[in-house]
């Protein structure tokens, strides 16, 4: 079963870019629907937009993602999840042309959230995978 985001949800939490100024690293979070690995076109479209907003992308940064679950369904299904969604954020930087060796993937599944598993939105915060740029360190 997919469930999909009501479209003024997904904008609201796709329009999240962080920049971290102590460490300069660049954020974009991707958002799933519960139980989903599925990225709709819009946030394609954004996050293929944000990348090419850098300049220099591969001069300049080494590439996380970071992808979380909510709790519902279980370990072993989270851990699953958890990859898909990390691989479905994975394929569109390599259709990008970013080489492999620029991407590292961490899945957490549910275990260490950021936002509270507690209540709705939060659940609904952590259904996502963190694009994150580091600086490389010269």
């Amino acid at each position: 079963m997919k469930w999909y985001l009501p479209g003024l949800i997904l904008l609201y939490l796709s329009i999240f870019t962080v920049y971290a100024q102590e460490t300069d690293e660049l954020r974009k979070s991707i958002y799933f629907g519960g139980g989903s690995y599925e990225i709709d076109d819009d946030q394609v479209e954004m996050l293929s937009d944000w990348l090419d907003s850098i300049p220099n992308l591969l001069d300049k940064y080494q590439i996380q993602l970071i992808s979380h679950t909510d709790p519902i369904g279980g370990r072993e299904f989270n851990e699953w999840l958890s990859k898909m969604r990390s691989e479905s954020v994975h394929q569109i930087l390599l259709q990008k042309d970013i080489p492999e060796q620029f991407i590292t993937v961490k899945d957490w599944a549910f275990d260490n959230p950021v936002y509270t598993n507690r209540n709705w939105r939060g659940m609904l915060m952590n259904r996502r995978v963190d694009v994150i740029l580091y600086p490389f360190v010269y």
